[in-house]
């Protein structure tokens, strides 16, 4: 072998690589400890990108086709390498294989709860899971946040990466869409692809990536929060959240909840129970009220005496239908405010 053959041997002349792994998101290009010679060929296939990278500096990218390596091909590479006359000499540099194609049904999920301030609720804790669908759109901000410097990075050390970072995105698009607790529980069909236009302009700018499709299959929250989320959806069913409170305070009085129930205000109680169930107008009986008393009870007492919950009470009393006077953290209702609020 000559000295000409032996120094050729030693260059790369072609550099290509076939993906058939279906799992492979980025390939650095073995060398071998050989340099690329001026007009080596670059075969870049469909759904597959380059990226350079010389001495840590990300260089030109090129996409598929089959590229001559010449100083018109790599304009970033050759003001990187200070090459002033153009590119002669045979260099050494890292050529990254990027596959662009959409990589489906990925799952994502929470091990621990994560906090969801909820406009009804406050905060609740709450667990979810799903799958996703995403691809590589900024290889080399992909290539530095997520991949690194491995030589092959499948989709198993992707999940394992990017596990707790999806749902961290989640719970962030989630408050940022202030979206009520109720919906996030009972409309998971809508809610992975509401939430697409917030999770995506994060995954790009922070990890190269664009989620093609975003599933909820599952959101689970604490008993309490499923019971007021089944108390919802009862009162939707009946209509108006504060006509269904006022029923429900009817219908205790009705049925001598309270033994101090005035006779004016069982009457007003039937009426209203018939009234709402009719959807009717029915007049009241002709009874004439005794003179109010100021008397003032907790949410609970008045909750208690009419036979209806407390968080009844306390949805119209945050509303502003049942007023209430708030001394402290707690709520005092008047025996006439409650009148007032039943008529």
């Amino acid at each position: 072998m000559g000295l000409f053959d032996f120094i050729k041997g030693q260059l790369l002349e072609v550099i290509e690589w076939t993906d058939d792994s279906r799992d492979t998101l980025s390939y650095r290009f073995p060398d071998d400890d050989k340099a690329i010679k001026r007009g080596a060929q670059l075969i870049v296939r469909e759904s597959q990108v380059v990226q350079f990278v010389y001495l840590g500096q990300f260089g030109d990218l090129l996409g598929p086709g089959k590229h001559s390596l010449t100083t018109d091909n790599i304009p970033v590479l050759t003001a990187l390498a200070s090459w002033k006359f153009g590119f002669e000499s045979p260099f050494k540099a890292d050529v990254y294989y990027i596959t662009t194609r959409v990589f489906p049904g990925n799952k994502w999920g929470t091990q621990n709860p994560f906090m969801v301030r909820d406009q009804d609720l406050g905060v609740v804790r709450a667990r979810a899971f799903g799958t996703y669908d995403f691809k590589i759109v900024y290889p080399s901000l992909f290539l530095k946040e997520v991949a690194g410097t491995d030589q092959h990075f499948r989709l198993d050390e992707f999940a394992d990466v990017m596990r707790s970072r999806v749902v961290s995105i989640f719970s962030e698009a989630l408050a940022t869409a202030h979206i009520s607790i109720f919906d996030v529980a009972t409309r998971y069909s809508e809610l992975g692809e509401s939430l697409l236009p917030i999770i995506n302009p994060i995954t790009q700018s922070k990890y190269g990536l664009e989620f093609t499709a975003f599933v909820v299959e599952n959101v689970s929250v604490p008993p309490e929060v499923e019971e007021a989320i089944d108390k919802r959806s009862s009162m939707s069913a009946v209509g108006n959240l504060n006509d269904f409170v006022k029923f429900q305070l009817a219908q205790g009085l009705g049925q001598g909840g309270s033994a101090g129930s005035a006779p004016a205000e069982l009457a007003m109680g039937l009426a209203m129970a018939k009234q709402l169930i009719d959807g009717q107008t029915i007049a009241t009986p002709s009874i004439t009220p005794p003179a109010p008393v100021d008397e003032v009870m907790t949410p609970a007492e008045v909750a208690r005496q009419l036979n209806v919950s407390e968080a009844d009470l306390m949805v119209s009393i945050q509303s502003g239908e049942l007023k209430a006077k708030k001394i402290g953290s707690a709520y005092r209702i008047t025996r006439i405010a409650l009148q007032d609020f039943l008529k």
